[in-house]
């Protein structure tokens, strides 16, 4: 009877750990993980920590998930090991989250599961088991994952917006997917943008392709925003954030056909000063911030330069700069630090990223694909060490081809949704969100983390509940014996598979 009851609550010690990931090898590197109606693999909060111990988890090109162990905090180092040094005394920016974007296609391809499916894969992204996702990027209107462009209001000439109404995309898909994702998280914050104004507002009615908003407009356009704020509102979705307008470069681009449209510094500025600010301010979301740029970093600083130095009245409307990664490889990671330095009290939020966008990336979906969560590994650390405070992720959930989307914009995403089976695969790319948003929780403050090891990328932070978290990626094809060394409490003597990320706690003293 003792063994009977001693082998009862091993399973139950177990169970409550996790529930392990159901793997699929498609070929491409590394496994995906499975999950239906009945299945998904999920992972507990840690337990509290005592001084001396440390959890650490470990996701690996290898097949490992979230691997969780504990172990004790020594007082040397592995001779002949690599060093990281850990300095909780040295603190840069706070932290305020990190998660993805509630397009037309993510909530569509949600939608299209059973209700079981449904609620696996949103607790996957906002249950306390899952990836606890607080940030979520909502499109005002449509975008390029949508199955038409459309915005909200196409009667031409309706200044008084009499005709503005939510879509049904909006009502039958984004809200409800959005509703349940707080109710799981009721620390989710949303962020908005437009990608574009009713053409009948721009000098060329049309969605795609240069053009710009008719200053005779500017007022409309802004009302137009806070009416899409205050629906939202009313459907209980607060939204956190708005930015002044989807990637407005883009609308330069002769070969896009991305819905946008294009803004300078000086003429986002004179609309944020005359119309968005003190409209949005007079509103009821008055609290809602607003983000300047929502583009890529390569017009940083130069984009913040011109407004700080001949618009600077926007600022005072301006809470923070959104970025996205799509052209990182032509700007170099310290334009981050420079414009840091032009407007400290900005915060830095990565507001759009996802992989398989490149034109010679094919399959557009590559299941397992561990080379793309390398780039999205390599990528964060890049941001979070040069000033960022978040991260958010394209679409959440997408199909086999990577969309649906209208211009045939097609991507890879963390989940992908099979609704002929009623399954969805986790990605690679979802453990990788997941070792930072599980683990660095909002208001976390970074802190300096510095190795000897060429191989291996770190950065580190400091939680609310005073736990020292490090996250590491041993980018070399060996394994490499690593001694995590923080003056304050010891040393952390770990070996690191090849091609593996970790996630390391323990208690701050």
């Amino acid at each position: 009877m003792l063994i009977l009851l001693l082998s009862m609550i091993a399973k139950f010690m177990i169970t409550v750990v996790a529930q392990d990931c159901n793997p699929v090898d498609f070929g491409r590197g590394s496994i995906v993980c499975e999950c239906n109606s009945t299945y998904c693999d999920y992972y507990v909060d840690p337990q509290p920590l005592s001084p001396g111990e440390f959890i650490w988890y470990v996701t690996s090109k290898s097949g490992k998930r979230l691997s969780q162990s504990n172990g004790k905090i020594s007082k040397e180092f592995i001779e002949g090991s690599s060093t990281v040094h850990i300095d909780s005394d040295n603190e840069y920016q706070t932290i305020e989250g990190f998660g993805g974007a509630f397009t037309d296609a993510a909530t569509m391809n949600i939608k299209k599961l059973s209700q079981g499916s449904q609620d696996n894969l949103l607790r996957s992204y906002f249950g306390t088991n899952g990836s606890k996702y607080n940030f979520g990027r909502v499109p005002i209107g449509g975008s390029d994952f949508s199955v038409r462009a459309y915005t909200y209001d196409n009667i031409s000439n309706d200044i008084d917006l009499q005709h503005f109404t939510l879509a049904p995309e909006d009502l039958l898909y984004k809200i409800p997917v959005m509703s349940k994702a707080l109710e799981l998280n009721p620390s989710l914050r949303f962020v908005s943008a437009a990608w574009t104004a009713p053409p009948w507002m721009k000098n060329r009615h049309q969605y795609y392709g240069y053009s710009y908003l008719l200053e005779k407009y500017y007022q409309t356009f802004a009302n137009y925003i806070i009416r899409f704020l205050e629906l939202y509102k009313q459907k209980g979705l607060d939204i956190w954030a708005v930015s002044t307008g989807n990637e407005p470069f883009t609308s330069l681009v002769p070969t896009a056909k991305v819905s946008s449209m294009f803004w300078s510094a000086r003429t986002v500025s004179k609309w944020v000063v005359k119309n968005l600010g003190p409209t949005l301010q007079k509103s009821r979301s008055n609290s809602t911030y607003i983000l300047m740029l929502d583009d890529q970093r390569i017009h940083l600083p130069w984009y913040l330069l011109d407004v700080k130095f001949f618009h600077k009245e926007a600022l005072n409307y301006i809470k923070g700069i959104a970025v996205h990664w799509y052209t990182d490889s032509f700007s170099l990671p310290s334009i981050l630090d420079v414009t840091h330095r032009i407007a400290p009290d900005k915060f830095i939020l990565m507001t759009e990223a996802c992989v398989g966008d490149r034109p010679w990336e094919r399959p557009k979906v590559s299941l397992g694909s561990w080379s793309r969560a390398e780039r999205l590994i390599q990528k964060i650390f890049e941001n979070i060490n040069h000033w960022v405070v978040g991260w958010i992720d394209w679409n959440i959930a997408l199909d086999v081809n990577g969309g649906p989307n209208w211009v045939e914009n097609y991507v890879d995403a963390s989940i992908i949704v099979v609704p002929e089976k009623d399954i969805f695969y986790k990605q690679p790319l979802y453990y990788v969100m997941t070792h930072f948003s599980k683990f660095v929780p909002r208001s976390s403050i970074k802190i300096e983390a510095k190795t000897t090891d060429s191989n291996i990328l770190v950065t580190a932070f400091k939680s609310p509940d005073n736990q020292t978290v490090v996250l590491l990626y041993n980018k070399s094809n060996k394994q490499r014996s690593v001694s995590v060394v923080d003056k304050n409490v010891g040393s952390i003597n770990v070996v690191l598979l090849e091609y593996s990320l970790h996630t390391i706690l323990y208690k701050t003293v």
